[in-house]
C-alpha cells in the first residue's frame, strides 16, 4: 500500500461524504488506486458511522474503525495511525476545515526537503478572541513546564513516513498528548503555513482546554511536582528563619514572643515541612504512575470494511 489517509469522526456527519470524496480524489491523483482511507468512529452521538459504513459498500478503499465508545481524539488517532498500512500516512482531521488538498503540496514539500513529516502551521488562529488567546497560552504554558518545542498553532494535517509513523507508535504512554509525541518522535520535520477554515464550532470548552493542558503537562514534564518541592522547602526554610528571629529577640533584646505568634510560626513551619515530603513522595510515585497502569489506548468494537459488507449483506444493520 502506497497511501494512507487516517481521519477521526466525532460529530462529523455533514462532512464524512464531502470528505470521502476529496480525499479520495487527492489520493488518485497522487498515488493512483495505491490508497486506503481509516475512518476512527470516536463514539461519535450523531449517525457518522452509518453514513461511513455505508460508503465502504461502493468503496473498497475504505475502512472503518469503530470503537467501543468515546476514548478522545488523540488517542482515537493513534488507533488508526495503528491500522495504517501505507508507505505514506496521512493523518487529517475530517471536518473539512483542514483540506484534504493538501496532500498534494505536503508531499512535493516532503519531497523536495526529503523529510519524513511535513505539518501545517496556521499563521492565525481561527476563532474568537478568547480562542485565540487561550490557545496562544496553552502553547507557552506548555513549552515552559515541559521543553518540548511545540510550535503555535500546529494542526492536526500531517503526511508522515513509514518509519516515522513506526516510531511514533512505539510511545505507549496510557494518557497521552499527541501533539508532544508528534515533536519528541524527531527526525526530520518540516512545516507548511496552511489556512484552516471555520466549518464547525469548537467541542473543546474552556474545562476541556484546561483539562488538556493538565494533561498534556503531566505526560511530558514532572515540573508540576518539582515546582511543589521546592514551595515546600522555601516555606520551610522561610519558617525556620523566622523561629530563629524569634529566638534572637528572646535571647538579646529579651522581648519574648507572644503566644499567637508562636502558634503561627509552629503552624508554617510543620505545613512546609509536609508540602517538603510530599513533593519529595510525589516525584517517585508519578514514575510509578506513569508505567504502572497498562490499559489500552481505546477498544475497538468492530471494522467494516468493502469485503465484509459483500459476505454480510445486513452489515449496515449492526
Amino acid at each position: 500500500m502506497k497511501l494512507s489517509i487516517v481521519a477521526t469522526l466525532y460529530q462529523s456527519a455533514p462532512y464524512i461524504i464531502e470528505f470521502h470524496q476529496r480525499a479520495s480524489a487527492a489520493a488518485r491523483q497522487l498515488v493512483g488506486d495505491d490508497y486506503e482511507i481509516i475512518l476512527v468512529n470516536d463514539g461519535s452521538p450523531d449517525n457518522s458511522l452509518d453514513i461511513a459504513v455505508q460508503i465502504t459498500g461502493y468503496d473498497n478503499h475504505l475502512a472503518v474503525v469503530d470503537l467501543s465508545r468515546n476514548f478522545g481524539h488523540h488517542k482515537a488517532m493513534m488507533t488508526g495511525l495503528a491500522q495504517a498500512t501505507g508507505e505514506f500516512v496521512f493523518l487529517i482531521d475530517s471536518d473539512l476545515e483542514e483540506a484534504p488538498e493538501w496532500l498534494i503540496s505536503f508531499n512535493q514539500q516532503m519531497e523536495s526537503e526529503a523529510g519524513d513529516v511535513v505539518y501545517g502551521i496556521q499563521t492565525k488562529r481561527k476563532g474568537r478572541l478568547f480562542e485565540r488567546l487561550s490557545g496562544g497560552l496553552f502553547y507557552r504554558v506548555f513549552r515552559l513546564l515541559t521543553g518540548v518545542a511545540q510550535p503555535d498553532n500546529i494542526v492536526t494535517a500531517r503526511l508522515m513516513s513509514r518509519r516515522y509513523v513506526d516510531a511514533l507508535l512505539l510511545h505507549r504512554e496510557r494518557e497521552l498528548n499527541i501533539g508532544g509525541l508528534w515533536i519528541i518522535t524527531g527526525f526530520k520535520q518540516c512545516h507548511q503555513i496552511v489556512q484552516k477554515g471555520a466549518t464547525s464550532p469548537t467541542t473543546y470548552s474552556l474545562s476541556k482546554k484546561f483539562s488538556h493542558l493538565v494533561n498534556a503537562v503531566t505526560s511530558f514534564s514532572s515540573q508540576p511536582l518539582v515546582f511543589t518541592f521546592y514551595s515546600g522547602l522555601f516555606i520551610s526554610v522561610s519558617a525556620l528563619a523566622y523561629i530563629a528571629y524569634l529566638v534572637f529577640r528572646y535571647f538579646f533584646i529579651s522581648s519574648p514572643p507572644d503566644g499567637y505568634m508562636s502558634l503561627i510560626a509552629s503552624i508554617w513551619l510543620f505545613s512546609g515541612m509536609i508540602i517538603f515530603f510530599i513533593g519529595v513522595q510525589g516525584i517517585y510515585i508519578s514514575k510509578l504512575f506513569s508505567e504502572v497502569k497498562q490499559r489500552p489506548y481505546t477498544i475497538i468494537r468492530h471494522i467494516y470494511t468493502h469485503l465484509e459488507r459483500h459476505k454480510l449483506p445486513d452489515a449496515k444493520n449492526e
